[in-house]
């Protein structure tokens, strides 16, 4: 029974500290378009997301764009 406690314990932690985490940074939890979406012939992990970005993510392009040039 002791290990059981601990392990709830242990993830109860883990949990915490995650969540401490992102209320400290203040940033979102967000997820991402990798994984399964730059494999060919898989279907995209994000609902073809990836294909149509929003206008935020366009214009962090251009201005990644315009950095490196």
């Amino acid at each position: 029974m002791t290990t059981y406690i601990l392990a709830f314990a242990v993830f109860l932690a883990a949990i915490g500290g995650m969540a401490a985490g992102v209320l400290l940074t203040g940033r979102r939890i967000q997820g991402s378009c990798g994984g399964l979406a730059n494999i060919e012939g898989v279907g995209s992990d994000c609902g073809g997301a990836c294909r149509k970005p929003c206008t935020k993510r366009l214009e962090a392009q251009r201005r990644a764009a315009r950095l490196e040039a």
